[in-house]
């Protein structure tokens, strides 16, 4: 029974992971949905204050990271807030449009459309905040793989 409950449990992360690419998924609950399982199924005592502190602390950076990384690239390249935004939406819609390459697509597209539409900057300097977004979404998604594992990581210290 045991590998069947760790089994449920990697599930979890690994769809947590699978967030990262598919922004729909909320990737830090599943994450926490692994460590409330683990102690639903086996204990919880291995959790104390300490690494409820820790693993929440990492959530907040986490849930900051999409905002902040999209937002340094935007404005990087020259974008404002409708660029954030545009960019935003279209990493949100762009996967469902357009399988597998609307991840980079649809920030891109949303970006640009965004500051064309609201601010009224020439194609050139659209196409430049496009790139930032794009920059931002591969940074954010780079450094929430980073944060994740370090949360299943610790996880595991405490629990194994």
């Amino acid at each position: 029974m045991e590998i069947i409950y760790w089994t449920l449990i990697i599930i979890l992360f690994v769809i947590a992971f699978a967030g990262l690419i598919f922004p729909i998924i909320p990737s830090v609950l599943f994450v926490l949905g692994g460590f409330i399982l683990y102690g639903v199924l086996f204990t919880f005592e291995s959790f104390n204050w300490l690494f409820w502190t820790i693993q929440c602390l990492f959530v907040v950076l986490l849930f900051g990271a999409d905002y902040i990384a999209n937002m340094i690239g935007v404005k990087k390249y020259g974008g404002s807030k409708a660029g954030v935004w545009g960019s935003t939406i279209g990493l949100l819609i762009g996967p469902f449009v357009i399988p597998v390459l609307g991840i980079l697509i649809g920030p891109f597209l949303g970006a640009i459309l965004a500051e064309l539409a609201v601010n009224r900057k020439n194609l050139n300097d659209a196409i430049k905040i496009g790139f930032g977004s794009v920059i931002g979404f591969v940074s954010s998604v780079a450094a929430k793989a980073v944060v994740q594992a370090v949360m299943i990581f610790y996880f595991l210290i405490v629990v194994l």
